[in-house]
């Protein structure tokens, strides 16, 4: 099993994933124990003084002028963490929790939060174990950290509330600690706190929802250039000097990729009758422009998402000075603003690609096609309703590009009068995500039968191995109705699980 080790300088993107999504195990490096060990030694020091400190002997929040004396404090600790483990609604996914738990320890582990070693290995220990807090939908405004998700995490460090086991089934959390030989942590001064304030589930989030675009990219350039190429419509615009001219790093990158997919092919450049198109239609000549733009911005999301993955997130922190200080680094905005600007992308990526399937399926625009790539129109439906469920996925992706970082509800007695709402930027990108999947796939399913109702046409090398591909995964070719949700489910998958690219992969080498 893979092993990702912690340090006190923050952690990858790669990291993350291995950690979320394929179980890999964690280790707390001696360096960063120790850090840890160093910074606690300054939090004791100052829990020895009479001088109040928010988070080591006051209260929180707008609660924060209230001193606590020594003997209430770990109470005060657990109060934080069963108070604000006040999350509703569905269970979030397994996959985030672990992002969510594994980023938390990263910040922990800096050195900067205050807490003793025995949180953080408690917290590496019930990762490797495959112990996943239940974590619920509602509960974080992105500011103060994401804090009912943080907190429902750290209350199965206490032992208390559930969790799932490595084995899918929920129970009460001090069972699965125990049968894991995990002791349950009794929190000392400022570990509730440190264990509840970070932008952790947000960030996990942006960094999964990173990595499944670059792959979303790729896969509707391919689409984009098998549309093309089903239309008879011209490779010429795709030209590396045309794009040199407006040198955007992304438009380039997606133009090389539908022209290295369409190299050596048979349709481009053909019509149907003795008059020549002069230009295609946007959607097919704007292709690079439009996932280009895309690319950008998931460029500029990367960049925020690797700073974010170097910080350590908490307030007060510990300074290497050992100053224990408030701030507002716990803000949301700059992640925040990311998770929008990508739900906004990726909407216009599915735009794009539904008037891509509906110029396909439209006899009046497809140069030449029948309608709907029916098998005898008329009698049969063809691919009509599914650029229905297309189009209401586009729909629906439209509304979820509206931004949620531009909203805030003050809270907390107006202490905490502007928050980022980037936890519910977080979940609707996730759900954007998947519907750009799903509009990728149906543009696949357009495309193929299209190009192969093209006879006496023959496709490029790239195109014949998408084709083979995605009829071996079970997505059918042309000819009379049949229940089509199965094949959509078929291309769904062979996109999601990055068939597609690699399909194309084996005639281009590596598109970008």
């Amino acid at each position: 099993m893979h092993t990702v080790v912690v340090g006190t300088a923050g952690t990858t993107a790669d990291d993350v994933i291995a950690v979320a999504r394929n179980g890999a195990r964690v280790v707390v490096s001696e360096e960063a124990l120790a850090a840890v060990a160093a910074s606690r030694q300054v939090i004791d020091d100052l829990a020895a003084k009479p001088d109040p400190v928010y988070g080591v002997s006051t209260g929180f929040g707008a609660l924060a002028v209230r001193h606590i004396s020594p003997e209430l404090r770990a109470q005060l600790q657990r109060n934080i963490v069963r108070s604000h483990a006040a999350g509703m609604g569905p269970r979030v996914e397994r996959e985030v929790v672990r992002a969510l738990m594994f980023l938390r320890l990263k910040t922990l582990a800096s050195g900067r939060t205050g807490v003793r070693p025995l949180v953080v290995e408690t917290m590496a220990a019930i990762l490797n174990a495959g112990i996943t807090p239940v974590v619920h939908e509602y509960g974080s405004l992105g500011c103060s950290g994401d804090l009912a998700p943080l907190s429902h995490c750290a209350l199965t460090l206490m032992g208390e509330g559930d969790a799932e086991g490595p084995d899918g089934v929920v129970r009460p959390a001090a069972e699965l600690l125990a049968a894991h030989g995990i002791e349950p942590v009794e929190l000392r001064e400022k570990e509730g706190l440190a264990l509840l304030n970070g932008t952790d589930g947000m960030l996990g989030m942006l960094v999964m929802a990173c990595a499944d675009l670059a792959g979303l990219l790729t896969s509707a350039d391919i689409t984009a250039a098998l549309s093309l190429e089903a239309l008879l419509g011209s490779e010429k615009v795709l030209a590396p000097e045309l794009h040199a001219i407006r040198p955007h790093p992304g438009q380039g990158a997606s133009a090389d990729n539908m022209l290295r997919v369409l190299a050596g092919s048979g349709l481009t450049g053909h019509h149907q009758d003795d008059a020549p198109r002069v230009q295609d239609a946007y959607s097919i000549r704007c292709a690079p422009q439009v996932a280009g733009a895309g690319r950008d911005t998931l460029a500029h999301a990367r960049l925020v998402a690797d700073r974010e993955l170097a910080a350590a997130v908490d307030n007060p922190v510990v300074l290497p000075d050992g100053r224990v200080e408030s701030n507002g680094n716990f803000h949301g905005a700059p992640v925040a603003y990311v998770l929008d600007f990508l739900a906004i992308a990726a909407a216009d990526l599915a735009s794009i690609a539904e008037r891509r399937t509906d110029r396909l399926l439209d006899k009046n625009r497809s140069h030449g096609l029948p309608p709907f790539l029916a098998g005898d129109a008329g009698v049969d439906s063809g691919l009509m309703i599914a650029q229905y469920t297309q189009a209401a996925l586009v729909s629906e992706m439209k509304r979820l590009a509206v931004p949620a970082s531009v909203d805030s509800i003050p809270s907390s007695a107006m202490q905490e009068d502007h928050v980022s709402m980037g936890w519910s930027a977080a979940r609707k990108l996730r759900t954007a995500v998947a519907a750009l999947t799903r509009v990728v796939a149906v543009e696949l399913v357009a495309a193929t039968r299209a190009i192969e109702l093209r006879a006496g046409l023959t496709p490029s090398p790239a195109s014949q191995a998408v084709l083979k591909a995605v009829r071996a995964a079970g997505v059918e070719g042309p000819g009379e109705d049949r229940f089509l949700a199965p094949d959509l489910a078929a291309a769904e998958s062979f996109v999601r699980e990055g068939a597609l690219v690699t399909a194309a992969e084996t005639v281009t080498g590596r598109l970008a």
